[in-house]
């Protein structure tokens, strides 16, 4: 009988295996790194936001005692900041609807129609949002002073805001219409449907993902937005809610309400962290379709 030849060295399952839990564990490091970095400003306004003013630049982990003086501060009937935060409201919702309309009709034509300079003209709708904000501002007030009276108005923030927004909602969008196959509406006509009914009735429920991310992307865009609140509203009554935060006031004219402000932020950031967590589904759909062919 042959003697049997040694076990050559290499990887047992036992290395292979611990490596794995390594990577595994890394891997979950990072995340975790990840998730303290992006929420530790965030819990750090929230647990200051219920401290006493005389507790405020305390720095232990929780409030000692809990305090909703702040809250009380914020949201006392009089203080404006509830019509601030329908003000808000009523230029975030409009800007998002008029966005997903105009991108929705704008992205269907570049994905579907062929045309001289198609290519060209992505560009330069993807090129306009690459001007800062601050540099159209003296522009847009001089012309919404002197010529359109659009100063303290909604439509003074709404439409700068879907200028701004338009660009990559359109440039989203039209990805997404692009991943489409053309049979899709030739079925649909062939079947008796007119062209109309069959972008209405195929096309846009396939693209729902990725119209729910843009609008979700959009409202976050415009309820978050401050230079143009600031710059073309000067009447208490029409201003919004990031631009009441930049305005409180303290006691005294060189006190600084950070304890107010701070609950002032929680209340405007609340709603889209709700928002997020309850469509966090569809948003993933929306940001992953097309990777995978």
């Amino acid at each position: 009988m042959s003697a049997i030849a040694p076990a050559r060295p290499g990887r047992t399952g036992s290395g292979r295996t611990g490596s794995a839990s390594r990577r595994t564990a890394l891997r979950l490091l990072g995340m975790a790194a990840i998730v303290v970095y992006c929420l530790a400003p965030f819990y750090w306004m929230a647990v200051s936001s219920f401290r006493r003013s005389s507790d405020l630049f305390a720095t232990s982990l929780l409030p000692s005692p809990w305090s909703l003086d702040n809250y009380r501060a914020v949201l006392r009937p009089g203080n404006g900041f509830g019509r601030a935060l329908l003000n808000s409201l009523i230029v975030a919702g409009t800007t998002t609807v008029l966005t997903l309309v105009i991108a929705t009709i704008t992205s269907y034509a570049l994905a579907r129609l062929d045309f001289r300079g198609k290519n060209a003209v992505l560009a330069v709708i993807i090129a306009t949002s690459m001007f800062p904000g601050i540099s159209l501002v003296v522009p847009m007030l001089k012309l919404f002073t002197n010529h359109l009276h659009w100063v303290n108005t909604y439509q003074a923030m709404i439409v700068p805001s879907l200028s701004f927004a338009l660009p990559l909602a359109v440039w989203n969008l039209t990805a997404f219409f692009r991943q489409l196959p053309r049979e899709l509406e030739q079925a649909a006509m062939v079947d008796g449907c007119t062209p109309g009914q069959a972008f209405r009735k195929v096309i846009l429920p396939l693209t729902a993902p990725g119209v729910f991310t843009t609008a979700i992307l959009t409202f976050i865009g415009a309820w978050n937005e401050f230079i143009i609140a600031l710059s073309m509203v000067n009447r208490t009554s029409m201003q919004t809610a990031t631009v009441a935060i930049a305005r409180f006031g303290g006691a005294t004219g060189f006190d600084i309400p950070y304890g107010t402000k701070m609950a002032a932020g929680v209340v405007v950031t609340v709603p889209l962290v709700v928002l997020v967590l309850i469509f966090q589904r569809r948003i993933i759909a929306g940001l992953t379709a097309g990777a995978v062919k």
